[in-house]
């Protein structure tokens, strides 16, 4: 399995039945080279959505033209992109699990917002979500974009992720001292790694609070474009 970060809070997961594209952002993503696109994206048989932020979301249906393949995410969003962009979607929705191409990915809840910008102003698309993404062995939580909740008391006992892909930039989001509290109190993660930060400047710029919180958990730094293999 190779984890790849594309800047902020997209990946590309290669596993041996599938890649999976989650929130590729590209479009304007500022760590993220244009030279690169081609290969961030290249192969993708699946992109996953977690939320309708632009950054989230902006590439989707492009891509899915662009690749012939299917967008996956909450179901009402899909259901709208799948009406009017006329691309192959998968809709599902908070306790479901899919099954792409062997890989299973389940919906979990997230604490956040989810909108589309619009002339007149922001329109609701959907729900924000995370996803634990079960492929060769291992449990991952994609936590989305989401602030610290109970509910992963239950994700971690549950599904039982080893991998922990969390969202921890601060401002948007929690922070890396936040982060590692979560991961510390509900999660048994082997390997953490951080995203959704070094963005912006409002963002944070280091995952030292995140390694110092976790003692004996490897929490890696990603750099974009670099394969992490699990």
């Amino acid at each position: 399995m190779k984890i790849i970060w594309l800047g902020h809070g997209s990946f590309r997961l290669e596993t041996k039945e599938a890649v999976l594209l989650i929130d590729p952002w590209l479009t304007g993503n500022p760590v993220l080279g244009e030279d690169q696109h081609a290969a961030a994206v290249e192969g993708g048989t699946h992109i996953l959505v977690t939320h309708a932020h632009f950054d989230h979301s902006a590439d989707a249906v492009r891509l899915a033209k662009e690749l012939d393949v299917p967008v996956v995410g909450q179901y009402d969003v899909m259901s709208w992109w799948g009406e009017t962009e006329g691309i192959e979607t998968i809709g599902f929705n908070k306790g479901g699990t899919v099954d792409l191409n062997g890989v299973k990915v389940s919906m979990v809840r997230a604490d956040h917002s989810s909108t589309f910008g619009a002339p007149e102003g922001p329109k609701a698309g959907g729900s924000e979500v995370g996803f634990m993404i079960a492929a060769e062995g291992h449990v991952i939580y994609l936590s989305g974009d989401t602030d610290i909740m109970a509910d992963m008391a239950w994700f971690g006992e549950y599904y039982a992720p080893d991998i922990g892909i969390l969202s921890a930039g601060g401002h948007f989001t929690m922070d890396m001292k936040a982060a590692a509290w979560a991961a510390k109190k509900y999660f048994d993660f082997k390997t953490v790694i951080p995203c959704h930060y070094k963005t912006f400047p409002l963002l944070e710029q280091s995952a030292q609070a995140l390694i110092d919180g976790r003692p004996g958990v490897e929490v890696i730094e990603p750099e974009v474009m670099k394969a992490i293999e699990i």
